[in-house]
């Protein structure tokens, strides 16, 4: 009997080799929230060691940032066209190098060369693993484990906080930047033998069946005498892959999910950055600011793992657009919060909101792009995405120099929630195949075309 490999992936439970995949994945993106939000921890010893004053991380801030957006705009052509592995296995290695460099920063313009530097491996890496994660499993079961894969973010970044909490009093913080480089490059090694390219990217375009049969039958090593049916290659595997995010419908979804990206990265990348330094400011030791962080991230694990059941059972419209309004209200309470606990409180609510509703729209732009062009979809909305977390960080900066109060900083984060709400209600005014949020409530809806 004939099998495509999409039928045989989504008809069929999750086999070990799957679930091996995914858990590399994740694994990869745990290194990538260690490496990518230790800075926020370490500013404030950084600044105190190189007599520096706070304000001045700015442009170290953003240019990890820019570094991120350049890697995940530029990485999705390149793996749409050369596969997920590569890509991956090379941005792990770049981070990890760059990283181990940092550590040896004496100067705000080395932080700052370093930090981009990193950035382009981190930016590579992630909708690459997004890409081959969605491509592994199963249709009916791709919002909770893409969404679950970004509790890798926020989990290493809480591993981050708890080792920056210990180690800075013993060893500096140069020791964080260390063990941040060598994981992954170890890691990288684990992945060079392990890490399997995506079968749905062989099918579609056009690999040698027997490869495409032999990674099907690590899938399903019971089943015998099973034809693997190879379709001809995928027209989108050919030509500009970027121009396919707006072509059959999907302009309109596309755009209305670059919206929330920018504005939610922008709002996620202002706390994680700023949160330590801001509470720092208002008085609070460092260490409360490191614990803050921390709570930050467990909100946020907690957050990337229930928000796929949540957008399975109540839709992705009424589970995203409720997390950014709860957001305002959240950051409007720890503005004009007046103790320390219900600071804590609102801050590991907002976790759960702005990294669970970041996970929930990494889901949606994985199962709303075909094959051809996964990556490339998710790496540009990530990108677009990432202007925004160059932004937060800066913007917050400025308000710094400009004498602006920690409370009133807090408060102009409400703005970007508020107009990631406003987009995601105005894509319940456009139906059809161009609504990425699946209108009404039905998750299904938002597959417009084939995997």
């Amino acid at each position: 009997m004939a099998y495509s490999v999409a039928e045989l992936i989504d008809e069929r439970p999750l086999s070990g080799f799957q679930i091996r995949t995914i858990s590399l994945c994740g694994m990869v993106l745990l290194l990538d929230g260690f490496d990518t939000q230790c800075i926020g921890f370490l500013a404030p010893a950084i600044a105190t060691e190189l007599g520096l004053a706070m304000k001045a991380f700015g442009p170290v801030f953003s240019a990890a940032l820019i570094g991120l957006m350049i890697g995940a705009l530029g990485s999705g052509p390149i793996a749409d066209r050369l596969g997920r592995k590569m890509v991956v296995v090379g941005s792990a290695i770049t981070f990890a190098f760059f990283t181990v460099l940092t550590a040896r920063a004496g100067t705000l313009q080395e932080f700052v060369i370093f930090r981009f530097l990193t950035g382009l491996g981190l930016g590579g890496a992630m909708p690459n693993v997004v890409a081959l994660t969605s491509e592994y499993t199963p249709k009916r079961l791709q919002p909770i484990f893409v969404s679950g894969l970004f509790a890798g973010m926020p989990l290493g970044a809480l591993i981050a906080s708890l080792l920056s909490a210990q180690m800075l009093p013993l060893w500096g913080w140069r020791s964080v930047f260390y063990v941040g480089g060598l994981l992954p490059l170890a890691i990288a090694f684990v992945l060079i033998r392990l890490l399997p390219e995506s079968v749905r990217f062989l099918a579609a375009t056009g690999a040698d069946p027997r490869r495409v049969a032999g990674i099907m039958k690590r899938i399903a090593p019971d089943l015998t005498d099973v034809e693997i049916r190879v379709p001809p290659p995928d027209k989108e595997s050919r030509g500009m892959p970027v121009k396919y995010l707006f072509t059959e419908g999907r302009a309109s979804g596309t755009l209305l999910l670059w919206i929330p990206f920018f504005m939610n990265l922008l709002l996620l990348y202002f706390f994680v950055n700023w949160l330590p330094g801001l509470l720092t400011t208002a008085g609070l030791p460092i260490s409360a600011g490191v614990t803050a962080a921390g709570i930050f991230s467990l909100g946020g694990v907690t957050g990337s793992l229930i928000q796929g059941r949540l957008m399975r059972r109540y839709g992705p419209f009424a589970t995203i657009f409720g997390e950014f309004s709860l957001s305002v209200l959240l950051i409007f309470l720890m503005a004009s919060a007046g103790s320390f606990a219900v600071t804590m409180i609102a801050t590991l609510i907002l976790g759960i909101t702005i990294q669970g509703g970041q996970a929930g729209l990494n889901a949606l732009s994985a199962s709303y792009y075909p094959t051809a062009v996964r990556s490339t979809g998710v790496g540009w909305a990530l990108g677009v995405g990432r202007v925004g977390s160059i932004v937060g960080p800066m913007l917050a900066g400025v308000l710094l120099s400009l004498d602006w109060t920690a409370p009133q900083i807090f408060m102009a984060g409400t703005v970007p929630a508020v107009i990631a709400a406003g987009a995601v209600l105005a894509s319940q005014l456009i139906g059809g195949e161009t609504n990425a949020y699946g209108a009404p409530v039905d998750f299904r809806k938002i597959t417009v075309s084939h995997s």
